[in-house]
């Protein structure tokens, strides 16, 4: 008879469970991982804001699910580019960084908040017409809060706001919502106001989503 070869420990029900479980847990571990480097790919790495199509898919699910109680917002900083001039694009960088943090504050969890590029910025999130001119004075208010530097010096800064929403523009069309909120924030531009469009600001001329003449329409992504 040949004599029984017994492992070292035990080796009962337990053990055996344990060794079967580590690759599920190394499994695990690995999804974990990929989980965290494809959501850093839909979020801009500088304000921490969804990337162009993780935002135009959140704000498009918020648009279906919520309809007319849905605001879309654009937001465009003011004299951003006087601030790398004079300060630096480290100084540009915070602000930009302040901004989203703003921003994100302000919408709340589950909105959809964007980095168009540069210093434009979108949001879509449900806000009621009884709440709209109350909260878009209120963003403006954050949005000219100065931003202190890492070297403790203050930066003023500003932003014009643009907003509109299905029921007054009765589409419930990204694109078209975001070009009327584009066109009233270039109504309102640097007025500290925010302004709603209407469905005059639905007949303005746009390339690629853009009002035509703003700067940059050419070389803009497609809109939403």
């Amino acid at each position: 008879m040949n004599p029984t070869v017994r492992l070292p420990g035990r080796t009962g029900p337990r053990t055996l469970l344990i060794a079967a479980a580590l690759p599920l847990t190394g499994w695990a571990v690995h999804a974990a991982v990929l989980h965290k480097r494809l959501a850093a790919t839909k979020r801009d790495p500088l304000t921490g804001l969804l990337r162009r199509d993780a935002y135009t898919a959140r704000a498009r699910r918020l648009l279906a699910r919520h309809g007319d109680d849905v605001t879309v917002v654009m937001v465009d900083a003011d004299h951003f580019k006087a601030v790398n001039d004079t300060l630096g694009h480290a100084a540009g960088d915070t602000v930009l960084a302040a901004y989203g943090s703003r921003l994100t504050a302000w919408a709340g969890p589950r909105a959809a908040v964007g980095r168009l590029g540069g210093d434009e910025f979108a949001l879509v999130l449900e806000l009621n017409a009884d709440r709209r001119e109350r909260r878009l004075e209120q963003l403006v208010r954050m949005l000219h809060t100065p931003v202190v530097l890492d070297d403790g010096r203050t930066v003023d800064v500003a932003a014009s706001v643009g907003a509109a929403t299905p029921d007054v523009l009765c589409t419930r069309d990204l694109s078209r919502l975001q070009r009327a909120a584009d066109a009233a924030l270039y109504e309102g531009k640097h007025s500290g106001r925010p302004v709603l469009a209407t469905l005059a600001h639905t007949t303005v001329a746009s390339i690629n989503g853009r009002r035509a003449g703003r700067p940059g329409t050419t070389m803009w992504e497609r809109a939403a």
